[in-house]
């Protein structure tokens, strides 16, 4: 996870006013992933690749104002309550969240007990979950909010992708290649079937594509006047919804509460 000067959020050049100390305790945040609880300084050093005196003083910093909690016993940190408070200050401020509620328990009052909707909005190359509506089965997709997905291989992420300007687009192209060379025939490929589909059906598909056992279709999203682009899926274990399930039983659906979250949150693009 270490800064890569190829993502959007560090193309700073001569930039005066960026400032590299902040940025680069954001990413010590983000070292923090959703299957684990605490980090060394070690650790840390190694997913930023930043040298570990530096960290030593950015976890030094950000124990000081809350963001993170030392254990003095296992020489660990674990994120603290100051990050815990501006996630629920995000998410409290993201109306469409609770709009989007409603609309995914529609969507999963469908044929298939199994199905899962979920709303995400894109962080760098991938789609952060903000709200998820979990089917009541045993078996269904045990995805949860802050969970993330590929931006180039997932439903949500070619929902994003189709929904942005071609020149939004082409930037979050170069992007993924220059983090990725080796797979630019790939990312290519996935934009092209993402605009093919939604060109088609109004919606993008992953059939596989992301989890070969997870199948999902998805629609953009368009919120405040237009000036914010999520995601809205709906999908489940492959062994348990067929894509051609997914679109005949729930293509319609999935639009139309697209189209109701667009045209509630002030009218959206038209």
């Amino acid at each position: 996870m270490a800064m890569n000067k190829h993502d959007d959020e560090f193309e700073t050049g001569e930039d005066r006013n960026f400032v590299t100390a902040l940025a680069r305790g954001l990413e010590v945040l983000r070292c923090f992933r959703p299957d684990e609880t605490t980090l060394t300084n070690q650790e840390i050093a190694a997913r930023t690749g930043l040298p570990k005196p530096t960290v030593s003083r950015l976890t030094y910093t950000l124990r000081k104002l809350g963001y993170l909690v030392h254990s003095e016993r296992t020489g660990t940190h674990r994120l603290g309550p100051g990050v815990l408070a501006l996630g629920y200050g995000v998410l409290s401020g993201m109306e469409i969240g609770e709009l989007a509620k409603e609309e995914m328990r529609k969507l999963c009052e469908g044929p298939n007990p199994h199905v899962t909707a979920a709303l995400g909005e894109r962080h760098r190359l991938q789609i952060v979950y903000m709200a998820v509506r979990r089917s009541t089965q045993a078996v269904s997709l045990t995805m949860n909010v802050g969970a993330r997905l590929p931006l180039f291989h997932s439903a949500m992420g070619r929902a994003t992708l189709a929904g942005m300007s071609e020149e939004e687009r082409a930037h979050m192209i170069y992007l993924a290649i220059q983090e990725r060379p080796e797979e630019e025939t790939r990312i290519r490929q996935s934009v092209e079937e993402a605009l093919t589909s939604y060109a088609k059906h109004g919606y993008c598909t992953s059939f596989g594509s992301w989890r070969k056992e997870v199948n999902g279709i998805a629609v953009p999203v368009w919120s405040l006047n237009g000036d914010r682009l999520y995601s809205m899926n709906i999908g489940g274990p492959s062994f348990l919804i067929s894509p051609e399930a997914l679109m005949a039983d729930y293509g319609d659906r999935l639009i139309a509460a697209g189209k109701a979250l667009s045209q509630q949150d002030h009218g959206a693009r038209t």
